[in-house]
């Protein structure tokens, strides 16, 4: 059954749902960029009722300033507050829940990795944000990082149908060997202090049981794969072939099956 409810943060009321179901493990979504808690097109209402009627009791909420929820909208970096009355609100509401799992997409996965400590026993973090300086949600970047356009061009290069095209003369070569030649040139490092610093270090420092979940043809997941690989390192990583960022379509039920088997671990 699912209610409505809300909550006090920081003097602002915040909106929540819970989709109530017996277990004493639960999942709290945190909402990635400024989505409202039903998520792009209802996907995740969609998750919540597939995950409590598997018996695990899921919490979401709206952030201060986003959907039905007062208060001023201060990006996911300031959202550590509403995480965290979030959780108070989720116990309170299923006092059976014991445990906690948090799942955050994109921007809300980084933004639980930024707020520790918090009272929760594990973690699921999709497609991390590590874009500095730009809201998830906005244009975002205009190019995929560097490896991502490298395998882009080996892909082609092999496809049989493109090399056609080369003996045929249909490629434009100069644009083709200025594409090549950019990438000759090695990422940047990343700065320390910046966000896919930051990101790094506190995943590869933190004590709580965590998996990343990346659909590998995602620009976000790609630039997190080239900028944090400490963090690739330091916890389970499991990958889906696919461009969806928010795991529409056939790719919900991929994010549900994995979302549902760590909770039964």
């Amino acid at each position: 059954m699912r209610h409505q409810l809300s909550f006090a943060c920081d003097g602002a009321a915040l909106a929540a749902t819970l989709d109530a179901a017996p277990g004493s493990m639960g999942l709290l979504i945190v909402s990635g960029g400024n989505e409202i808690r039903s998520g792009a097109h209802r996907g995740m209402a969609a998750l919540a009722q597939r995950i409590a009627s598997a018996g695990y009791p899921v919490f979401r909420f709206d952030r201060r300033g986003i959907g039905d929820s007062e208060g001023t909208n201060g990006g996911f970096e300031s959202s550590g507050l509403d995480i965290a009355a979030a959780i108070a609100a989720f116990r309170q509401a299923a006092p059976q829940v014991t445990r906690i799992t948090a799942f955050g997409n994109c921007d809300a996965a980084s933004a639980l990795l930024l707020h520790r400590p918090l009272a929760i026993d594990a973690m699921i973090l999709a497609n991390p944000w590590t874009y500095e300086g730009v809201e998830e949600g906005d244009e975002g970047p205009a190019l995929p990082p560097a490896s991502a356009i490298r395998a882009r061009y080996m892909s082609r290069l092999k496809d049989p149908k493109n090399l056609l095209r080369l003996l045929k003369g249909e490629v434009d070569f100069r644009k083709l060997f200025r594409g090549l030649s950019a990438l000759k040139t090695p990422a940047p490092p990343v700065a320390q202090g910046s966000l896919a610093a930051r990101i790094d270090a506190a995943l590869s420092a933190s004590a709580v049981p965590t998996t990343i979940l990346l659909a590998t043809d995602d620009r976000t997941a790609q630039a997190f794969i080239e900028r944090c690989p400490a963090a690739l390192a330091a916890v389970p990583v499991e990958r889906l072939a696919s461009a969806s960022h928010s795991f529409a379509g056939d790719d919900g039920e991929w994010l549900a099956e994995r979302i549902l088997a760590i909770l039964g671990r």
